[in-house]
C-alpha cells in the first residue's frame, strides 16, 4: 500500500493552474525604455533656454538612463544577466537614419555578452541620441507627439516583457498632440495643450476640483498595465498660467492610475545634474 501511494503521488498529473508559477517577472533583470517626444519643444529657436537647450538636457537625461541601466547590470553575475534597453518615437521622423539609430541603441546582455559591450553600449548611447535630435531639429518637421497611440497600440509589445521588470522613460513636456489621434469622449481627450487648458478654465488654485466635478482628463487607453513603471521627465509649461505644470501633472497622474500603473513618477524639466540622482534611483529600485 505504501509503494502504491508513493506511485500515486509521484505520477500525479501536475495542476494546470500552476502553469503561470513558472514565468515569475525577475526585478533583477530589466527591460529598460525611452520614448522620446521629437515634438517642437526640442526646437532651440522656438523654445530657447539660454541655461541649457531642451534637447541637450534630453541627450543627458539619455546618458543618465543608460548609465543606471549598466550599473545594474554590473552589480550582478555574468550567469545572471538578461536585460535589455531601446529607444522609440512616435510618430517616427522623417529621416530613414532614425531606423538605423534606434537599431543601434536597442541592446541586451545575457550570459554569453563579451566584456567589452559595456565600452560599446557606452559609445553608442553618448553618440548616437545627440543625432537623433540634431536630425529632428535640423528636419524641422514637428509633427507633434502621439504619444496616446503609443500607449494605446504598442506599449504592450514594445515595453513589457512577462519576465522582466519593465521600466518605461517618457521625455516630454508634458503636452500630447497629435493630428491623426485627436479627438474626446465627453471631456475626455485624447490631447493637451495649453489652449485646451485654458478653454477648460483650469488656470486658478481650484483646478483639481474643477478636473474631477467636469471629469477633465485623457481618454484611457489601456485597461492594465501595473507591470509597467513610468518615469515622465521634462515637464514644461508655458509660462502665463501659474497652475498649468500642475493642471499638466493632474492629467497624467489619473491617466496612469486609470490604466492601473501604481509605480510612476513625473518630473519637471531640470538640469541632468539634478535628474541624473532620480533616474539611478528609479532604475536601482532602492528608495
Amino acid at each position: 500500500m505504501i509503494l502504491s501511494l508513493v506511485s500515486c503521488c509521484k505520477d500525479a498529473p501536475k495542476d494546470p493552474g500552476n502553469e503561470k508559477d513558472s514565468v515569475i517577472a525577475d526585478p533583477n533583470n530589466i527591460n529598460v525604455s525611452i520614448l522620446i517626444d521629437l515634438s517642437d519643444r526640442i526646437d532651440p529657436s522656438a523654445n530657447p533656454n539660454p541655461t541649457m537647450e531642451y534637447f541637450q538636457r534630453d541627450t543627458e537625461y539619455i546618458k543618465a538612463i543608460e548609465k543606471g541601466f549598466l550599473n545594474h547590470i554590473k552589480s550582478k553575475k555574468i550567469i545572471t544577466y538578461d536585460d535589455q534597453m531601446q529607444v522609440f518615437f512616435n510618430p517616427e521622423p522623417l529621416d530613414p537614419k532614425m531606423n538605423e539609430f534606434t537599431k543601434e541603441l536597442k541592446v541586451s546582455f545575457d550570459k554569453n555578452t563579451e566584456r567589452n559591450y559595456f565600452e560599446a553600449v557606452d559609445k553608442k548611447y553618448s553618440e548616437l541620441p545627440l543625432n537623433i535630435y540634431q536630425s529632428a531639429i535640423h528636419d524641422g518637421n514637428y509633427v507633434g507627439s502621439d504619444i496616446w497611440e503609443f500607449f494605446k497600440n504598442k506599449v504592450k509589445d514594445y515595453c513589457i516583457k512577462d519576465d522582466r521588470r519593465n521600466i518605461l522613460f517618457i521625455l516630454t513636456d508634458g503636452y500630447m498632440y497629435h493630428d491623426n489621434t485627436k479627438f474626446n469622449e465627453e471631456n475626455k481627450t485624447s490631447y493637451l495643450t495649453s489652449k485646451l487648458i485654458k478653454a477648460n478654465n483650469l488656470t486658478t488654485s481650484n483646478f483639481k476640483n474643477t478636473i474631477e466635478k467636469n471629469k477633465f482628463g485623457f481618454v484611457k487607453a489601456n485597461d492594465n498595465l501595473s507591470n509597467l513603471e513610468v518615469i515622465v521627465l521634462g515637464i514644461n509649461p508655458e509660462k502665463g498660467n501659474p497652475f498649468e505644470e500642475g493642471v499638466i501633472k493632474e492629467y497624467w497622474e489619473n491617466w496612469f492610475r486609470e490604466m492601473k500603473i501604481k509605480n510612476y513618477q513625473i518630473k519637471s524639466a531640470d538640469l541632468p545634474s539634478n535628474i541624473e540622482p532620480i533616474i539611478l534611483k528609479a532604475i536601482s529600485n532602492k528608495n
